[in-house]
């Protein structure tokens, strides 16, 4: 038994043991993401208390989950940005991804004298281009008549981590702007002309709140939950739209691809908070591979198969992250059907 007990403790291997219950459990493990690590806690630790299934993961941030996958020392990785189909090549097997929820990047913001924020993504790449570098200059001025602007520097604040906020922020700006498309692009790492660096979204949004003058992206349920205040952001049909879980949502309204690899910044609908986007697990289609078990497999696929359903989509909401349509549960549980062990299916 104490044998057992020992196997239960090691990193990435499947371990099985005897639950309260006498219920056969498993250990898995996770790593990458942090914009949704305070939605996989809560999720996590339910599903435990109803499984007795323990559940693992590491707030790395999204480039690390995907190399600790691609090293295979983790079950599944986290990310915002879905793999390229260069990085798919160059992972060791096939993967597949299934979005989990979906959030948005807000521009938190410290500023104790402005109760409200008005914002654009050309203005927003300006000012980390290092374009704008004032509170008071003339064009946020005029986006906010009235306003109390001070006459203050910008200190923007990014990731120094490999990050799919990163990617996601990114990719709103490679599609608003041009000068940013031709300068800096899209990626999870960046070389950034100016700004202060902070790891992970906790990292930005301490940074922002303790830093007067900072901007920071960080995702919407640390600003939510730490009531950091944030813009109001344009939206591609030109309304200011702030962040809410219907504003989320509506980003992910239309045709979405079978394999949920898709960005939907700057989406068309009118009520579509511009910087929003899914978040995706990622994992190996075959699962049998090094030293794992059909069992733990299985324990893997049905933990997957639980967050797609409402009680784990209900729980999203409850920590302000907006669950996903129909459309997207659907794709995602196709995608799900493909997982197997020796190329057996795990679900049936």
């Amino acid at each position: 038994m104490k044998k057992l007990i020992l196997m239960m403790g090691v990193l990435g291997l499947a371990a099985c043991g005897t639950s309260p219950k006498g219920e056969s459990a498993a250990k898995l493990t996770g790593a990458g993401a942090t914009f949704p690590l305070p939605y996989y806690n809560l999720a996590f630790k339910t599903y435990f208390d109803s499984t007795h299934v323990s559940v693992s993961y590491g707030g790395i941030g999204s480039g690390g989950g995907i190399r600790s996958l691609k090293d295979r020392i983790v079950d599944f990785a986290g990310s915002d940005a879905f793999l390229s189909e260069e990085e798919m090549r160059s992972m060791p097997d096939s993967v597949v991804h299934l979005p989990t929820c979906m959030g948005a990047v807000v521009m938190a913001y410290n500023l104790p004298q402005v109760k409200s924020l008005r914002l654009t993504g050309e203005v927003i790449a300006s000012i980390y281009l290092g374009e704008i570098t004032r509170w008071d200059d003339p064009r946020i001025g005029a986006l906010n008549p009235g306003a109390a602007l001070p006459e203050m520097p910008i200190h923007p604040v990014y990731r120094s981590d490999g990050s799919g906020t990163t990617y996601v922020f990114s990719d709103y700006l490679s599609k608003v702007s041009p000068s940013w498309s031709t300068q800096i692009g899209r990626g999870k790492a960046l070389s950034w002309p100016v700004g202060l660096a902070a790891k992970g979204n906790p990292g930005i949004s301490g940074t922002v709140s303790q830093t007067q003058g900072a901007i920071g992206y960080i995702g919407s349920e640390y600003a939510f939950a730490q009531k950091i205040p944030y813009a109001t952001l344009q939206n591609r049909a030109g309304e200011f739209v702030t962040p809410t879980l219907a504003s989320i949502a509506a980003a992910a309204e239309g045709a979405l691809p079978l394999d949920m690899r898709c960005m939907i910044t700057d989406a068309a609908s009118a009520a579509a908070y511009p910087i929003s986007c899914f978040t995706w697990v990622l994992v190996y289609r075959e699962q049998h591979y090094d030293k794992r078990t059909l069992a733990h497999a299985q324990a893997l696929a049905q933990l997957l198969d639980w967050m797609l359903s409402a009680q784990a989509q209900e729980l999203a909401a409850k920590v302000n992250y907006a669950p996903l349509p129909t459309q997207a549960v659907e794709n995602a549980r196709k995608v799900l059907s493909t997982l197997q062990y020796d190329n057996q299916p795990l679900l049936r």
